[in-house]
């Protein structure tokens, strides 16, 4: 008989890093694990069960403090009420965009940070923005408008470049942690991430990259900018069910639809799906390939999901 699950075997089964995990245990009482007599936490099925619905409804956009104290029927009333009417649609009655000044706050409170160069304030809010909204959340939420709002602000001379390097340090080191913080198995469906030869921003494929591994995805991030060729030879060698390509900067430039012609010829039958602002620049070749553009990371989820339902057919 089992007497509890290791925090690792709870974060791959609830989709949760351990970190989260802690922080929702610590700051909201979300789950009270079994403790062992060295103080090891061990989590029940019952754990396990309730960590992967409060998961759902932060994803959904809920925040934990409106939920984490709530009884599992009503967090599984909750989830019908979203399935039924969407989450965080006029037309329900019960589903409200939870505080939405914690979203400004969070960004506000980041852009402050990065004016002063304050490189451990802007780690303590983004960490508390994970907490309060969820890894998908904070992704959607705080660090990809966060990014946005750096580059405008750079682009009109209010930040410098150092705020910039500065912020890209803090966000890459958060995101390649929540990447590398879940034990995926060795059998999930490869997903190879990268940008295009030429294309040098590489957040919006690291979110991609967080966002899938979260999701059971063996993740393999190659970083920015990569020949056609190259992309093609990672995701054979893997054997990748499909291929993630952001786009940003330039969205008009003739060698990035060269890429993409010259990746689909060396690639053929494996999926691609490709997001990011400068798309738009290029969808007459996309569409030519047959690729799939995606325009958020909940397009994204159900994307893989349909390309996780294809593996397992």
């Amino acid at each position: 008989m089992n007497t509890g699950y290791s925090i690792k075997v709870a974060a791959r089964r609830s989709g949760l890093s351990p970190h989260l995990i802690r922080a929702w245990e610590n700051r909201y009482n979300a789950v009270t694990p079994r403790r062992t007599d060295t103080n090891r936490r061990l989590y029940s099925d019952g754990d396990i069960e309730r960590l992967a619905l409060l998961r759902q409804l932060t994803d959904a956009g809920h925040a934990i403090s409106h939920i984490a104290e709530r009884p599992n029927a009503e967090l599984m009333d909750l989830l019908e009420t979203d399935a039924r009417y969407g989450a965080n649609q006029s037309t329900s009655p019960q589903v409200v965009e939870p505080q939405p000044h914690l979203r400004r706050d969070h960004l506000q409170q980041s852009l402050q940070a990065i004016s002063r160069m304050d490189e451990h304030d802007l780690e303590r809010v983004i960490q508390n923005s994970l907490v309060e909204l969820g890894q998908i959340g904070a992704l959607e939420r705080v660090l990809l408008p966060l990014m946005q709002a750096i580059g405008e602000r750079w682009r009109t001379g209010e930040l410098r470049t150092a705020h910039e390097h500065l912020a890209s340090a803090v966000v890459r080191g958060i995101l390649d942690a929540m990447r590398s913080s879940y034990a995926v198995d060795d059998h999930a469906p490869a997903l190879i991430i990268t940008t295009p030869s030429g294309q040098l921003h590489e957040f919006g494929a690291l979110m991609v990259a967080a966002a899938a591994a979260a999701d059971g995805w063996r993740v393999i991030y190659l970083g920015p900018s990569l020949p056609a060729e190259e992309i093609a030879l990672a995701a054979r060698t893997a054997n990748a069910r499909a291929i993630a390509l952001s786009i940003v900067y330039p969205s008009d430039d003739p060698k990035v639809n060269d890429e993409l012609l010259r990746l689909k010829k060396s690639v053929n039958g494996t999926s691609i799906l490709v997001g990011g602002r400068g798309v738009h620049g290029y969808l007459r070749t996309l569409h030519a390939i047959n690729a799939t553009t995606v325009s958020d990371l909940d397009q994204l989820k159900r994307e893989l999901d349909k390309l996780r339902e294809q593996v397992n057919e």
